[in-house]
């Protein structure tokens, strides 16, 4: 089961032009009669930018295009960068691993999480210039740990992340109850990790040099449409989220995930168990009006459970830190849906 079948249909870009991945084949979006002249570059923004109703009507030209059997489809290979970033946040929505770590970094702490974290999904911006596609190698950052050298603390971190279409004006928020017409698909994220770094410089501010190295993620965009089916009710939340916060149905995604380290598989765990979900994350990131454009990333933060297996990271298990040389895979899969993986390999500076 190759998990790219017609119920998936998944958006990338290869060697400078929009693609689909149907199989092991790719379909030229530029080649297909009657598409939106839109797919003559080397990024799907201008696509994200027409919003849902030119999402479906791609989407069912393309199914019945291959149905019938007539597409000229070209053999697969290894995907690029699908979007030009713009923005790029980076969430905190998972109970489990926001406990873990504030145990780790703050032992002595009575309280493990922050005192906003179960009023609203807590966030900080990274550098979308650092975000990088699937395959390409990490180079280990240096930084102050407090003494300056390449950081001793390498980790990966397991997330989803998802990609917008067309926003809303400054000053306009985006309601929880429009995610539809707004999230275009999804992605799987490694946000590499120097926790010396994080643990030097995080307090008061947050992530910065120990995050903004490098951010991998998969080189195909699953569309939210592929994983309606897969979406279930989400966590009860203590206290009751505020109004902006609520939406009504099932928002959370049975995706499984996976990490692999050196070819062992060392994690497994389901997204379904954050926390905050994506329509409480996008509403929250825009509560301010602030903007969102096409083609901006949003991940969830780590996703990990309470059980010995179900870390998202290597700082929530206590196992080794990443040598040079490792490689971590993420992968995911929503029932007969394969997410694309996520590789990168450690590579010390030059």
């Amino acid at each position: 089961m190759s998990g790219f079948g017609l119920d998936h249909l998944p958006y990338g870009v290869v060697g400078g032009r929009c693609v689909v991945r149907y199989e092991d084949q790719v379909l030229d979006l530029s080649t297909v009669p009657g598409l939106p002249p839109v797919f003559d570059e080397p990024s799907l923004n201008r696509f994200l930018a027409l919003g849902r109703s030119a999402w479906e009507d791609v989407r069912e030209q393309i199914t019945r295009v291959l149905e019938a059997g007539t597409a000229d489809l070209d053999p697969l290979a290894e995907p690029d960068l699908p979007l030009a970033v713009g923005d790029y946040v980076d969430f905190y929505s998972s109970i489990e691993h926001a406990t873990n770590v504030s145990r780790r970094f703050r032992p002595d702490d009575p309280d493990p999480l922050p005192a906003a974290w179960r009023s609203l999904p807590i966030g900080y911006h990274g550098r979308a210039g650092s975000i990088v596609v699937s395959g390409t190698d990490i180079v280990r950052p240096h930084g102050l740990r407090p003494s300056y050298g390449p950081t001793q603390e390498l980790d990966f971190e397991l997330e989803l992340g998802f990609v917008t279409g067309p926003g809303k004006p400054l000053g306009q928020p985006i309601p929880a109850r429009d995610v539809r017409e707004h999230v275009f698909g999804f992605v799987l994220v490694n946000d590499w990790s120097a926790r010396d770094l994080q643990r030097f410089e995080y307090r008061p501010l947050g992530p910065f040099l120990g995050k903004s190295f490098a951010t991998s993620v998969s080189g195909w965009i699953t569309p939210l449409t592929a994983l309606e089916p897969y979406l279930v009710p989400a966590r009860e939340q203590e206290p009751a989220p505020e109004a902006y916060l609520r939406v009504d149905g099932d928002w959370a995604l049975d995706i499984a995930l996976e990490v692999e380290r050196g070819g062992e598989t060392i994690t497994r765990g389901n997204a379904r168990g954050l926390y905050w979900t994506f329509p409480q994350q996008l509403a929250h990131a825009t509560a301010n009006g602030a903007t969102v454009r096409p083609g901006d990333l949003f991940a969830s933060g780590t996703i990990s459970g309470w059980e010995p297996g179900t870390h998202g990271c290597l700082l929530e298990s206590g196992a080794p830190f990443l040598a040079d040389g490792e490689t971590v895979t993420l992968r995911g899969r929503a029932g007969a849906i394969a997410l694309g993986e996520v590789r990168g390999t450690v590579v010390s500076a030059p």
